[in-house]
């Protein structure tokens, strides 16, 4: 994406990034838009890097599709639409999903379980000190929450073993200039 200069039309929260501060972008601010994956938006404000959720895509001028996925007649989960669902969530940083990044470490449907169809993921982050760790786990749960039949969603952060660059799969590799 290019990045676009945007005034904000109205006054919306946004998390800075790697912080994850909580902040005001107060009306008829100039922002440039960094980064529009997922569903987010990744802006430059006075010198800073921030995170706008899609819920607040006026704000910017624009429109966030979510995905629509077809519900399958069994009442099971299906798997490739909850990795489709985790292909939406980005770090606010990285141009890559969540996915590609190596990120997920397990993913695991249990249909018919006792709290009904449940999604179980195991995930990590770039970094331990992440600030937005708790945006980017919050992501993936809002995410797969959307995929029909899923009645509960538990994500797990761990860090054992550690992120490291050999975890991206070829195509963030070659996204971020590392083949």
């Amino acid at each position: 994406m290019e990045r676009e200069v945007v005034i904000t039309k109205r006054e919306c929260e946004a998390r800075l990034v790697p912080s994850g501060t909580e902040i005001m972008i107060p009306k008829d601010t100039f922002v440039t838009i960094t980064q529009a994956l997922g569903g987010t938006f990744s802006v430059a404000v006075n010198g800073n890097l921030a995170r706008i959720e899609g819920k607040d895509a006026d704000a910017l001028g624009k429109e966030v599709k979510f995905e629509n996925f077809e519900t399958p007649a069994d009442g099971t989960i299906n798997d490739n639409q909850v990795w489709e669902a985790l292909r939406q969530c980005y770090d606010p940083e990285i141009p890559v999903n969540v996915v590609d990044l190596g990120l997920i470490y397990n993913c695991a449907i249990e249909n018919g379980a006792e709290q009904g169809n449940v999604v179980k993921i195991n995930m990590t982050l770039t970094s331990a000190g992440c600030g937005m760790g708790p945006v980017i786990v919050a992501d993936v749960k809002c995410k797969v929450e959307q995929v029909p039949n899923v009645n509960l969603v538990t994500v797990d952060l761990v860090f054992d073993p550690p992120w490291n660059n050999d975890m991206l799969t070829d195509e963030a590799k070659l996204e971020l200039g590392m083949l």
